[in-house]
């Protein structure tokens, strides 16, 4: 797991009308290399560090909201600089607005926050070589044995938003 020191840590769109800042280090970075991903970065796989939307802060523009199709069927709301239309984080259906998937390469230093694990890497570009050693799982993983346990607390925490958030979906009209 990454144990960024040098926290908070921001960032923003290009044109650099929507900043945020990162309050406390991810819960986890996730390499993602399913098709879904690959088809909506435009790229080989999408980079997300996975916070809390409370220790996510916006300090420039509000983002404008882009509802999308996901594998799963249920979508994603993707937050896109209203300007310069970069998307800069995202709000996945398991665990709604309650948890952000900050999209790594908007960060001003990127490169302090590398993959924790790469995931669906059954689907992942033939080309691409990952590291030695590195954390990879066919599909998803089991969050348990995977995540830190600091991390596992702080989601233990926010546990009962999510699963309010999931359950106001089921019903009928919501």
């Amino acid at each position: 797991m990454n144990t960024a020191t040098d926290l908070p840590a921001d960032g923003g769109c290009s044109c650099g009308a929507l900043r945020y800042r990162l309050a406390s280090a991810p819960l986890i970075v996730h390499c993602c290399h399913c098709r879904w991903c690959q088809r909506e970065s435009g790229a080989s796989f999408a980079l997300n560090a996975m916070i809390e939307t409370q220790r996510l802060l916006n300090l420039g523009v509000a983002p404008e909201w882009v509802d999308t199709p996901s594998a799963s069927g249920l979508g994603q709301r993707i937050a896109r600089c209203p300007r310069c239309r970069v998307a800069v984080w995202s709000h996945y259906a398991g665990s709604g607005p309650v948890m952000a998937f900050v999209r790594v390469g908007t960060l001003d230093a990127p490169d302090r926050l590398p993959p924790d694990v790469h995931i669906f890497t059954a689907s992942k570009q033939p080309w691409v070589v990952l590291p030695p050693g590195a954390r990879a799982f066919e599909d998803y993983y089991d969050r348990d044995a995977v995540w830190p346990a600091d991390s596992l607390a702080r989601r233990a925490v926010v546990a009962p938003q999510i699963e309010a958030w999931q359950a106001g979906r089921r019903e009928p009209g919501a």
